[in-house]
């Protein structure tokens, strides 16, 4: 049993200790982003292309940067790729002896194609779509003998987003519970995440929480026990929603996601509020990866969880690191002091 079955056997007995709160790193981007998705290189770039933004990480420094994570052991989840999966878990077996579980991004939806030029994110209601098999992700390969141990992640992440256009709500519910049965049949977890709409979807901002919520717990309400997701990943809309949704169902664990970049103390205090109002898990990607240094980034989250530091002195303590171990901060500490959540993507 790893940390992660611990805690949610914890949480799910009534929990609200600080020490259960699950903590995620989300490095799933390569399928959203492409190329960018590892982040931003210094220097000249390599291969002699060079566009206006600069020059990005290449693969195996992102998988570099992976295996850090797990020897750092703090995080819980690590979120991948099914191939990066596949490389770290089934081919390096780095899983096998770590308290960390590997968890596979089971869909990308056309809401998160976020690739150069494109503009799928903003300007199409979003689509289901399936990269990734479940067979894949837990075995390499496609496998008809489902009792066999499996050496990838037998966790997933599978995303929906209702967007008020009844004609792509109701292929996505249908894809759902396609993936639901399929799960349930191959002994498949996952969590489901569930965005705000991706385009305008005719009903007022003040709304959105509210449309959001209602239709997480609909959807759920016809779900039994065993094709339940093991918690949710969703948008912090704020205290008022948040509190809403995890006071209605005391066995439904809810977590929220960490958006774009942003300042330091946006993430300090957005995982502090969220923990405030009911949420017990946090899943962080663009705000870890795009740290100066995701390591001690990752420490000062989880000790900030643990109510060991405040926010604001977690983001000094953070810059106090940076200058100890010769780092250039992308901001100066007042910069970084500031709060800029209302202009911060929670997508």
């Amino acid at each position: 049993m790893k940390r992660l079955e611990r805690k949610l056997a914890n949480l799910l007995n009534g929990s609200t200790a600080p020490a259960d709160f699950i903590l995620a790193d989300a490095k799933d981007a390569d399928m959203a982003f492409g190329i960018t998705a590892p982040g931003p290189q210094s220097g000249s770039c390599r291969h002699g292309y060079n566009e206006s933004e600069g020059c990005w990480k290449t693969l195996s420094q992102y998988r570099e940067q992976i295996r850090a994570v797990i020897a750092q052991d703090i995080v819980d989840i690590v979120l991948l790729s099914a191939s990066n999966v596949e490389q770290l878990a089934i081919n390096e077996n780095l899983f096998a002896n770590s308290d960390i579980t590997p968890a596979a991004r089971a869909n990308d939806s056309s809401d998160v194609w976020a690739v150069r030029g494109g503009k799928y994110p903003t300007d199409h209601p979003s689509r289901s779509f399936r990269s990734a098999t479940i067979d894949h992700i837990k075995y390499g390969r496609l496998t008809h003998d489902h009792s066999a141990p499996f050496t990838g992640a037998d966790l997933g992440l599978y995303s929906i987003t209702f967007t008020n256009n009844i004609d792509w709500d109701y292929k996505a519910l249908q894809d759902f519970h396609d993936f639901r049965l399929e799960a349930e049949r191959k002994g498949f977890r996952y969590f489901l995440e569930a965005f705000n709409p991706n385009v305008n979807p005719g009903i007022p901002d003040r709304k959105v929480a509210a449309f959001l919520n209602d239709h997480i717990i609909r959807t759920l309400a016809g779900v039994t026990a065993a094709g339940r997701p093991v918690f949710l990943k969703i948008p912090y809309n704020g205290p008022g929603p948040l509190e809403e949704l995890v006071s209605y169902d005391s066995n439904l664990v809810v977590g929220i996601l960490g958006g774009g970049a942003g300042t330091t103390l946006d993430a300090f205090q957005l995982i502090h509020d969220a923990r405030k109002h009911g949420a017990r898990v946090a899943l962080f990607g663009r705000k870890i990866n795009l740290s100066e240094s995701p390591f001690a980034f990752i420490e000062f989250l989880r000790r900030v969880v643990d109510g060991e530091i405040s926010p604001t002195d977690a983001v000094k303590a953070y810059h106090s690191v940076l200058q100890q171990t010769g780092i250039k901060p992308q901001r100066a500490l007042q910069q970084d002091l500031q709060l800029t959540l209302n202009k911060t993507s929670y997508r």
